[in-house]
C-alpha cells in the first residue's frame, strides 16, 4: 500500500483562503508543489478554488473553518497529520469612523480575526510545523502595522498587535526548525477588502483606488508568499513591505488626474 499524499506531500493551510489574496495564494502554493488546505467561513468560495486547482493537476483540501471559533480550528487541525506552511491571511478593516465615534464591537471584530484568530491558529498547527523539521508560519499584516492614520486605529491596533505576534513567536522558536515571516502589503486592489471595509458601500470603496495607476493584485501579494516560502531553510525573511509604486507611503499615492 502506498503511503497517503497526506503523509508525502508537502502540506500548506491557508485562512481566508475563498477570495483574494488567500485564494490566490492558495492557487500559487499549489503550483509550487503543496497539497493546500482551504479554510475559511464560504464552503461555495472555497470549493471553486478548489476546482481551479483540481483543474490545474494539483491538490487541495476543503475545510471550513472560522479562526475565531477554536472548535473548529481544532477540527481542522486533528485531521491533519502534516503541515509545513501557515499562512495566516483571514482577516480584515471594517469601518473608517475616528475613534471618537467607532464602534467598540467593530474594533473586537477586528481583533477577533486579524489577532486572536491568527493566534489560535498558530497555536493549533505549531506541533505539526516542528515537527515537519522545516516549517513556515506566514502572517499577512498590513503597513498598518507599522504606522497610523485617521479613520483606521482598529485596524492599525489589530495589526500592530499581529506585527507584535509575529515577532515574539520568532524570538520564541528561535532554535526549533520554524521560520517566522511576515508580510506586510500596502494598497492592494481585491474584490471585497475595501467594500467590507465601506460595509458594502461599493462607490467609497470604489474611490479608494481612483486614479491609482496599478495598485497591487492579489497575486503580487501570493507571489511574495511563495518567494518567502521557497527560500533556503536557512533564509528567514522577516518582515517584507509590498507596496505599489504609486504608493510611497501610507498617506502618500499618486493619482492621475
Amino acid at each position: 500500500m502506498s503511503p497517503s499524499p497526506q503523509k508525502t506531500q508537502p502540506t500548506a493551510l491557508v485562512t481566508g483562503a475563498g477570495s483574494g489574496i488567500g485564494a490566490a495564494t492558495a492557487y500559487r502554493l499549489a503550483d509550487e508543489g503543496y497539497r493546500v488546505v482551504l479554510t475559511g467561513r464560504r464552503v461555495s468560495a472555497l470549493e471553486q478554488v478548489a476546482k481551479r486547482i483540481a483543474a490545474n493537476g494539483k491538490a487541495a483540501d476543503v475545510q471550513p473553518m472560522d479562526v475565531t471559533d477554536p472548535l473548529a480550528i481544532e477540527a481542522v487541525v486533528n485531521g491533519l497529520t502534516r503541515c509545513d506552511v501557515l499562512v495566516n491571511n483571514a482577516g480584515g478593516a471594517i469601518g473608517t469612523e475616528e475613534v471618537a465615534d467607532a464602534a467598540p464591537a467593530d474594533w473586537r471584530t477586528m481583533f477577533e480575526t486579524n489577532v486572536m484568530g491568527a493566534l489560535a491558529t498558530t497555536q493549533a498547527l505549531l506541533p505539526l510545523l516542528i515537527k515537519s523539521g522545516n516549517g513556515t508560519i506566514v502572517l499577512v499584516s498590513s503597513t498598518a502595522a507599522f504606522t497610523v492614520y485617521e479613520g483606521g486605529g482598529g485596524y492599525s491596533a489589530a495589526k500592530h498587535a499581529e506585527h507584535a505576534l509575529a515577532g515574539t513567536l520568532r524570538l520564541e522558536l528561535c532554535g526549533q526548525p520554524v521560520r517566522v515571516v511576515e508580510i506586510a502589503p500596502g494598497m492592494v486592489h481585491t474584490e471585497e477588502f475595501s467594500l467590507n471595509r465601506y460595509r458594502g458601500d461599493k462607490d467609497r470603496a470604489a474611490a479608494v483606488y481612483a486614479g491609482v495607476d496599478q495598485p497591487l493584485k492579489a497575486e503580487d501579494i501570493a507571489d511574495a508568499v511563495a518567494w518567502t516560502v521557497t527560500r533556503p531553510a536557512h533564509v528567514n525573511v522577516d518582515f517584507l513591505v509590498v507596496r505599489p509604486r504609486a504608493q510611497a507611503a501610507q498617506h502618500k499615492v499618486h493619482r492621475r488626474n
